[in-house]
C-alpha cells in the first residue's frame, strides 16, 4: 500500500470494519462524496450520485505506475465482470503520484495494457482525492444503492474480505442471496502477488526530494549536471554512475552509458522510467556483475536488454531461484532516460 508516503506491499488494513461480515454489521460511515470533480471520464459519461443510486459501488483509488495498485488489477477486473449483472459498479479514480501520470495518452496506454473496461474518473488535479479524504494507493470503497459508503480496505491483498463485503451489500440491495464463490484471477509478470519471502528492500525514490540511501561519493546535485560513481555497497544502498541531472522527481541520464546500481533483496526488482520526449531508451541490465538468464524480469531478455518505450513501471528482475540478495545494475545505452523510482516483489 503507497500513500504519499510509502509501500506496505502485501498487506490490507481495514477501516470502518474488522472483516467480511453480513450486509446488516456493515457499519453506515458516511455519504458518498462522488465524483463531481473529475476532470474528465475515460470508458463512460460522467457518473453522478444520481445515476449510480441503487447499485453498488466499489470505488478504486489508483494510479498506473504504482506496483500494489497492478497487482490488484486482476481482481479488481474480476469482481467487476462477476458482479456486473448483479448491480455492481466498478468505478476507478486515477489519481497520479508522478507528472507524467497526468497525461492522458499515458493513461490511456496503461488502460489497455492492464485492460481495463470499467469508467474512470481522471482526477489530476487530486479534488476527488481531497473530497474522499483518501492517503492511500490503492484505496477500495464500497457505497451502499443509498450512496452510504459502508466499508473500506487500504491496501494489496485480503482480497476474499473485499469480496465478501461486495457479496453481502448486493445481498441487501437485492434482498437475497446473491451469486457466492470469490474470483482467483490468472496473474502474470508484474500484476503476480508478491513473494512470499519476506522482503528487505523497500520502494525508493531517484528524485532528491523523496531520495534516500543513495550513496555515491559525490553530493546529491539538485538539477544541475554531475558525474557519479559507484562504491562498495551495502544491502538497500544505490549509486549512479556517469553523467546525471538529479531532478525533484526523477534523475535524467545526461550521457549514454550512464547507470544504476542498486545492492537489493527480494525476489522481483522494477523501475518506474520513462524517456525524455517520450523518445525509446535501451538499457542493459546486470545482476551480480552477470547478464541475469532465468532471472530476467518480463521486460527485458535473458541476455538483459531491454527498451524504456513509455513512461510506466518496468519488472527487470525475478530471481527464479531462492531470493537472496544481489547486486543490480542498469545502464541507459541512449542519453535522456528518466528513472523515478524503484519498487520490490
Amino acid at each position: 500500500m503507497k500513500t504519499l508516503f510509502s509501500a506496505l506491499a502485501g498487506a490490507a488494513l481495514l477501516s470502518g470494519v474488522a472483516a467480511a461480515a453480513p450486509a446488516a454489521t456493515l457499519p453506515v460511515l458516511g455519504p458518498s462524496p462522488g465524483f463531481e470533480r473529475a476532470g474528465t471520464w475515460l470508458n463512460s459519461a460522467p457518473l453522478t450520485r444520481e445515476r449510480l443510486r441503487g447499485k453498488v459501488v466499489l470505488v478504486d483509488f489508483w494510479t498506473y505506475s504504482c506496483i500494489n495498485c497492478i497487482r490488484t488489477l486482476p481482481y479488481v477486473r474480476a469482481w467487476a465482470e462477476k458482479y456486473r449483472s448483479h448491480g455492481l459498479e466498478v468505478v476507478g479514480v486515477h489519481t497520479p503520484e508522478f507528472e507524467f501520470e497526468e497525461d492522458l495518452a499515458n493513461v490511456n496506454a496503461a488502460m489497455r495494457r492492464f485492460r481495463i473496461d470499467f469508467p474512470v474518473a481522471v482526477d489530476s488535479s487530486r479534488q476527488i482525492w481531497r473530497a474522499w479524504g483518501n492517503r492511500y494507493w490503492p484505496a477500495y470503497y464500497l457505497v451502499d444503492a443509498a450512496g452510504q459508503v459502508r466499508y473500506r480496505q487500504f491496501g494489496e491483498g485480503d482480497y476474499a474480505s473485499m469480496e465478501r463485503a461486495i457479496q453481502s451489500l448486493l445481498a441487501e440491495t437485492r434482498g437475497g442471496a446473491t451469486v457466492g464463490g470469490l474470483v482467483d484471477p490468472a496473474t502474470q509478470a508484474e500484476q503476480m502477488a508478491p513473494s512470499a519471502t519476506a522482503e528487505v528492500s523497500g520502494e525508493t525514490y531517484i528524485g532528491f526530494r523523496k531520495a534516500e540511501k543513495f550513496h555515491s561519493p559525490e553530493a546529491l546535485l539538485r538539477d544541475a549536471p554531475q558525474r557519479y560513481s559507484v562504491p562498495a555497497l551495502q544491502l538497500n544502498q544505490w549509486a549512479l554512475s556517469g553523467r546525471w541531472v538529479v531532478g525533484a522527481e526523477f534523475g535524467r541520464a545526461a550521457q549514454a552509458g550512464a547507470g544504476i546500481v542498486y545492492r537489493f533483496g527480494a525476489r522481483d526488482l522494477h523501475l518506474v522510467a520513462g524517456g525524455e520526449a517520450g523518445r525509446p531508451v535501451r538499457i542493459k541490465v546486470t545482476l551480480d556483475g552477470r547478464v541475469p538468464g532465468a532471472d530476467h524480469g518480463a521486460d527485458i531478455d535473458a541476455e538483459g536488454n531491454g527498451v524504456i518505450a513509455g513512461a510506466r513501471l518496468y519488472q527487470l528482475i525475478r530471481q527464479s531461484g531462492a531470493v537472496r540478495q544481489r547486486r543490480f545494475e542498469v545502464r541507459f545505452l541512449d542519453e535522456g532516460a528518466r528513472a523515478y523510482a524503484f519498487t520490490f516483489g
